[in-house]
């Protein structure tokens, strides 16, 4: 997997630390975040790929990773893909 490569296929929003991808939402408040937050979480069990996040009210921090081998794997840049698809469509709504 060629890091630059994959990094260039998601949002800038994306950052990359410590071999993880990161990335921070805002929302209009508690139960928009949660209801993105409940998206990704189907999103996630379908490719059988968990975040982990911090939710605070309106504030979502999601960070990618695979566990298993510590670092990042292509199924870390598909789902980042996929939660970038799907925060497009909540900006529109």
């Amino acid at each position: 997997m060629k890091m630059d490569t994959k990094l260039k296929e998601i949002s800038e929003e994306w950052i990359l630390v410590d071999n993880k991808i990161i990335r921070s939402f805002k929302f209009k408040d508690f139960v928009v975040t949660f209801d993105f937050m409940k998206k990704i979480a189907t999103l996630a069990e379908k490719i059988h790929h968990h975040p982990s996040w911090t939710n605070t009210y309106n504030r979502l921090e999601i960070t990618l990773w695979t566990h298993d081998i510590g670092g990042l794997s292509d199924l870390d840049f598909k789902l980042a893909k996929k939660i970038d698809l799907l925060f497009e469509g909540f900006k529109k709504s």
